[in-house]
C-alpha cells in the first residue's frame, strides 16, 4: 500500500507520461537485514513493525534524467546512532565529491565518518560498519548505472569524476557483516542497456519484450507493475496493458541475457541496516543536490 501511495503520488506530480516522464524505478521498503533492491511482489502483504528499520529508494526521471534518492525509517529510536552514521556518512560523501576528485577518495571520507559510529541494542555495542561491496553511481540517460561506480570504502577505483556528470551519492551502513549477498525472491528487474539481439522462439516472451520497449525501455521495473492495469503507465498502454502469465516469458527473457535480474540484497540475518542517497550534478561551476528538499 505505502509503495503503490507513494509511486502513484510521484506520477501525478511528475505528470507522467511514458518514456517521457514518470518512476526512476521500483520504489524500494527494504527492511532490516535487506540493504536494498526489495518492494514487494503480488501477493507479498508484509506489515511494518515499530522495531523495523526500512530503506525508502525511490526516484524519478525526465526525459531519461534520473533521480535517485533514498532515507531510512526507524519508528524505535534506539536505532537513531545507526541512522544518524549512515546520513553523516552520506554528507561526507557529498562534501567530498567534485569534479576531478577521485572516486576512491569520496569512499575514504564516508567509511571514516561511518565507522567512527557504534550502537547498543540489547545491551550489546555493535561498531557501525559500511557495507563494502555496495557502492553510489554514476547515472546516464535512462541509465540508472552508467559504468562508474563510488566506493564507500577506502582503496578503491583511482578514476576520477568529471564536469558535467551525475552521480548518486548513496551510502549503507550495517550492525552485521558489512557485506551482502543476493537472497529471496526477486521483485527488480531491468532491461539490459547494450541487450543483444537475441531470436526468441516463446511468443509470449516476444509480447513481454514489447512491452517492456514501450513502457520502461531501458529503466528498472517489478512484477507489481506488470500485474497494474496500465501495464506500468496508463500514458504508454491505457487501461489495457496487465500482463498476464508472463513469468515464464520473464524468465526467458533474462536467461538469453535481455533482461537482468536484480535479486534483494541482504546482509546477515538478524542485522540492521540503513541508506541515505541524494543525486548530485557536477556543473561546471557548482555541485548541484537536485534530490535535496526542505524536509531532506
Amino acid at each position: 500500500d505505502m509503495c503503490q501511495m507513494l509511486e502513484n503520488k510521484n506520477r501525478e506530480l511528475v505528470k507522467e507520461d511514458g518514456l517521457l516522464r514518470g518512476i526512476g524505478f521500483p520504489t524500494g521498503c527494504s527492511i532490516n537485514h535487506v540493504a536494498a533492491h526489495y518492494t514487494p511482489n503480488p501477493g507479498d502483504d508484509t506489515v511494518l513493525q515499530y522495531d523495523d528499520v526500512m530503506k525508502v529508494d525511490f526516484g524519478t526521471q525526465i526525459d531519461g534524467r534520473i533521480i535517485d534518492s533514498a532515507w531510512t525509517v526507524a519508528f524505535n529510536p534506539r536505532y537513531d546512532p545507526l541512522l544518524k552514521a549512515v546520513k553523516e556518512a552520506t554528507n561526507a560523501g557529498i562534501a567530498a565529491a567534485g569534479i576531478d576528485v577521485r572516486l576512491c577518495d569520496v569512499g575514504e571520507a564516508v567509511q571514516e565518518v561511518m565507522e567512527s559510529y557504534e550502537i547498543e541494542l540489547d545491551g550489546k555495542t555493535y561498531p557501525v560498519k559500511c557495507i563494502r561491496n555496495l557502492n553510489g553511481h554514476s547515472i546516464g540517460p535512462y541509465q540508472i548505472h552508467a559504468g562508474k561506480s563510488v566506493p564507500i570504502v577506502k582503496g578503491g577505483d583511482t578514476t576520477k569524476m568529471e564536469e558535467d556528470e551525475m552521480y548518486a551519492i548513496e551510502t549503507f551502513g550495517t550492525t552485521g557483516r558489512g557485506y551482502i549477498v543476493e537472497d529471496m525472491e526477486c521483485s527488480h528487474y531491468m532491461k539490459n542497456f547494450h541487450a543483444p539481439h537475441v531470436p526468441l522462439r516463446l511468443p509470449r516472451a516476444k509480447k513481454l519484450l514489447t512491452h517492456i520497449n514501450k513502457t520502461f525501455g531501458t529503466l528498472a521495473f517489478c512484477r507489481r507493475w506488470l500485474e497494474r492495469e496500465d501495464g506500468g503507465s496508463f500514458a504508454v498502454n491505457g487501461a489495457n496493458g496487465k500482463q498476464e502469465k508472463y513469468m515464464g516469458a520473464l524468465k526467458n527473457l533474462c536467461d538469453v541475457g535481455i533482461v537482468q535480474p536484480y535479486p534483494p540484497l541482504c546482509d546477515v540475518k538478524g542485522s540492521y541496516t540503513a541508506q541515505y542517497e541524494h543525486t548530485i550534478m557536477l556543473r561546471p561551476t557548482c555541485k548541484e543536490i537536485v534530490s535535496k528538499g526542505d524536509d531532506y
